[in-house]
């Protein structure tokens, strides 16, 4: 059985690096991929990471990213363009808290839907 995959997209690869680190001190079993930086490890975002990212973490159930200001989620959505891949999607939620749900309800085998139907809850709360 395959799991959503989660890609955790920050302008400072520090910060999806500790993101990651504290969402496995709980979930093992979720295909989970940072793209963190530009492509020189300077402040910003890279396409090419994200699109790596996203086929690392990719499953047949999807892929749900996760970003932390406005121009990575302009990148993640031109990644999900340039991919090719199907059943991707740009979460509107928290970074930390939102990638963290999503990971456990991942681990427990929920649809990409699911997944998003919780996310809405979350941000309404």
């Amino acid at each position: 059985m395959s799991n959503v995959g989660i890609v955790l997209i920050s302008h400072s690869s520090k910060v999806v690096a500790g993101i990651k680190e504290i969402i496995q001190q709980v979930v093992h079993n979720v295909p989970l991929e940072i793209a963190g930086g530009t492509d020189d490890d300077e402040i910003g975002t890279s396409v090419e990471k994200i699109n790596n990212a996203i086929t690392q973490s990719y499953s047949e159930k999807g892929v749900l990213l996760f970003y932390d200001l406005g121009s990575a989620r302009m990148n993640a959505e031109l990644a999900i363009e340039l991919c090719g891949y199907e059943n991707i999607k740009v979460a509107n939620a928290p970074l930390i808290e939102g990638a963290y749900v999503a990971a456990v309800e991942s681990s427990i085998g929920k649809s990409l839907t699911e997944i998003e139907q919780s996310l809405q809850k979350l941000t309404k709360e």
